[in-house]
């Protein structure tokens, strides 16, 4: 199969499987209309809940990154130069400190919109 036939195939699935999934909306449609008039998709405790987990786990993914950017960089630097590597450890370690300490101020804030 060539590439034109599996995109082809990918959307004839696609397109099956959108069909599947949207018949029984159809076939429940009156009980999802009585549903809907008792319930709220999402509640505003419900929305601290979820802003606050994702926006600490964002914290914490961008920290993460960012001290392995660093150390990476460092390991890096220390392999070229030698010399310097005591001067680019300690700066290493700063950095490192600070963006430490940016990323568990985010997760205290998120958890204080989980907590509120």
């Amino acid at each position: 199969m060539d590439r034109k036939q599996m995109v082809r195939l990918a959307l004839g699935f696609s397109a099956v499987a959108v069909a599947v999934l949207a018949m029984p909306s159809v076939a429940f449609a009156q009980e999802a209309a009585r549903a809907a008039e008792h319930a709220t998709f999402l509640t505003s405790q419900g929305a601290a809940w979820l802003g606050g987990a994702i926006g600490a786990g964002l914290a914490i993914m961008g920290g993460a990154a960012g001290i392995g950017r660093i150390g990476g960089s460092a390991v890096e630097s220390m392999a070229r130069q030698p010399a310097a590597a005591g001067q680019i450890s300690t700066a290493m370690i700063i950095t490192a400190a600070m963006i430490e300490g940016a990323t568990l101020f985010a997760v205290v804030v998120g958890l204080m919109a989980v907590l509120k």
